[in-house]
């Protein structure tokens, strides 16, 4: 899904890759950030713990204004953008809570760059190099993984009660998940 961000003149595209298995993350995250073109950032998560295409947009969106106000916690887009996916402070929290492991078998990418072909041509290697075809149904939120989204961000049950309107869980998990890495931004 690729989205267009008019105030940073950035492309930010957010997909998910199912049945993925790669066992030396390091290596793959190496081989990955060597390929890519500099002016391109491209970050990835355990889709187990996104909650839908939304919460990693406003994690880019976030992050990138941090960058544009001088306040971001990280030296790059790509890692900031996963400190406000999970909510935290520390580069080590945020890659424990989000981060792909050996056993991550579907996973989220985000890249954000200028140009529409420069980011569909990253996305092209990342297939590759993950052996899987992009399925955004990994990014949607079903009651299992609502779950796990909940725990993780500490959402209470009484909370989410409260929001939710017409039955729609998964919009209101979402935006209290949203509302959780907007509060980071507070924080200094």
């Amino acid at each position: 899904m690729l989205k267009y961000i008019e105030e940073f003149r950035r492309q930010v595209e957010i997909t998910g890759f199912r049945n993925v298995r790669i066992r030396d993350i390091e290596e793959f995250l190496k081989m990955t950030r060597k390929e890519k073109p500099l002016n391109v950032e491209i970050q990835f998560f355990d889709a187990k713990f996104v909650a839908t295409w939304q919460h990693l947009y406003f994690a880019a969106l976030n992050a990138l204004t941090a960058f544009k106000n001088k306040e971001n916690i990280s030296k790059s887009v790509a890692m900031e953008t996963m400190l406000y996916a999970s909510a935290q402070r520390q580069i080590l929290k945020a890659m424990k809570l989000l981060g792909i492991k050996p056993d991550s078998s579907k996973i989220a990418v985000l890249i954000i760059g200028e140009k529409p072909e420069t980011i569909k041509s990253v996305l092209s290697m990342v297939s590759k190099h993950v052996k899987s075809e992009p399925d955004d149904a990994v990014l949607e939120l079903s009651e299992e993984k609502g779950t796990i989204v909940q725990k993780i961000f500490e959402i209470s049950s009484v909370e989410l009660k409260t929001i939710v309107k017409k039955d729609d869980l998964e919009r209101a998990l979402t935006d209290l998940v949203i509302e959780r890495m907007a509060l980071l931004s507070t924080q200094h």
